[in-house]
């Protein structure tokens, strides 16, 4: 049988050039033209391509991201320019707009609920149940004294091991059990610490048990790993006024009607899985964006937000709204673990930068660096929604990637810009309109 050219074994080691090479010969029909474009990607500064092919596998080019910032987001009572990377202009934008517009009622204020990290060891126990509870005392304390070496730094730094839990799951499992473990880990994002703290651990607790009981072939260990699920990670970000602080609105819409909708808003939210996916998907946009340009990680990020909006059993909104004695108040809970020293953050280039803009934050102050964007984000989107809706801003901030798509020159872009300043814009209406001017 003829190989297929599609398929390749070594591809992993061979030189990026011939990786390239075979791809674009295999899989578009302009080679020559797809390898010059991806090769233009490559950074100009070949030590810091090396360093970005490093970040992941099979690398062949860069691919390129806006870097964008959102300037006067008071936070605790200083001020930042927040760095946002994100294809979607309206979020930049409409975080600045809820940033500026806080800015002059008192910012935005946080508060660090917690910042403890969850790590498991999950394994089955075939023996005698209670023969695992009795010895678990002596088991931890071999368990601990074995991973001191690798705690001993970060103890320094003011974190290390918090709890230690063994936690029965046999009504969910047979024979189920699992060590739950909580870390501090300071500044540090922390996985490859708890990642290796909870391996020896499952070393450690295997040959306890093996030497310490009659049961010497009763402990299965399945896997270790940390978790991705960090509810006591936890912080706060606030934004409150008199409801009369809140001014006007576009269409004539008052303070208190504002504030009333406002609320409604959030309500539906909260007691809608349909409309809190997006209500969420839109507080998100703004959180990743900071996770992106800070060279954390935006997926766990979110995988632990959405669990967390799941934890009462029905998926609900991340953020709440109450109007009490004359004031309004909209808040955001969200668990957040990110780090500002170690892997991307120090690696990545603009990541570096990014902190540096940020003035350096602490793991704890960049919870609420991006806390805040999140309920700035989700500020404007529910403002827009109750009022003008939201297609019309978003739209706007969308007409010059429409524009670009349709290849628009100047002098184009500047008429449509003006013509569509109080139009609904959509993709046929701006094509129609360029129609017109190039036939003008």
């Amino acid at each position: 049988m003829k190989q297929d050219n599609k398929t390749i074994s070594g591809f992993s080691s061979m030189r990026k050039r011939d990786k390239i090479k075979w791809l674009v010969e295999n899989f578009f029909k302009d080679p020559e033209s797809v390898m010059h474009e991806l090769k233009s990607y490559w950074h100009k500064n070949d030590e810091q391509q090396k360093i970005l092919d490093g970040f992941s596998e099979n690398t062949i080019s860069n691919f390129p991201m806006p870097f964008g910032v959102a300037p006067n987001f008071v936070i605790d009572g200083k001020t930042y320019c927040v760095p946002m990377v994100i294809e979607e202009s309206s979020v930049v934008a409409a975080a600045s707009a809820a940033a500026k517009f806080w800015m002059k009622r008192g910012g935005f204020k946080t508060e660090i609920i917690g910042t403890e990290k969850l790590g498991q060891v999950h394994f089955l126990w075939h023996g005698d149940p209670s023969i695992l509870f009795t010895h678990f005392d002596d088991a931890k304390k071999v368990m601990l004294a074995d991973v001191e070496g690798i705690v001993a730094n970060m103890r320094k730094r003011g974190g290390g091991i918090q709890k230690f839990e063994l936690i029965d799951l046999t009504q969910k499992k047979e024979n189920y059990y699992q060590l739950r473990v909580s870390f501090e880990t300071c500044d540090s994002m922390g996985a490859n610490f708890i990642n290796s703290c909870l391996e020896q651990f499952s070393h450690s607790l295997k040959s306890f048990y093996f030497n310490h009981s009659q049961e010497k072939q009763g402990l299965e260990i399945i896997m270790s790993i940390l978790s991705n699920y960090n509810p006591n990670c936890l912080v706060r970000a606030k934004v409150s006024c008199k409801i009369e602080e809140l001014g006007d609105f576009p269409n004539g819409m008052g303070a208190e009607l504002f504030a009333k909708e406002f609320k409604d808003a959030v309500e539906i939210a909260e007691i809608d899985p349909y409309r809190a996916t997006t209500h969420n998907k839109g507080i998100f946009n703004g959180i990743d964006a900071v996770v992106i340009a800070t060279g954390n990680d935006f997926r766990a990020i979110e995988a632990c937000g959405h669990t967390f909006a799941n934890k009462s059993g029905s998926y609900s909104s991340l953020s709440h709204c109450r109007i009490e004695g004359g004031n309004f108040e909209f808040w955001l809970d969200i668990p957040l673990a990110v780090g500002t020293v170690g892997g991307l953050t120090n690696l990545h280039p603009i990541a570096k930068r990014s902190l540096e803009m940020l003035e350096n934050p602490s793991a704890k102050e960049l919870m609420s660096i991006i806390a805040a964007t999140g309920l700035a984000q989700n500020f404007a989107a529910l403002r827009s929604l109750i009022t003008t809706g939201i297609q019309k801003g978003h739209m706007k901030m969308h007409l010059l990637n429409i524009l670009n798509h349709l290849k628009a020159t100047e002098s184009q872009i500047k008429s449509a810009t003006d013509h569509f300043q109080d139009k609904v814009i959509s993709f046929n209406s701006v094509r129609d309109f360029l129609k017109t001017t190039t036939l003008n």
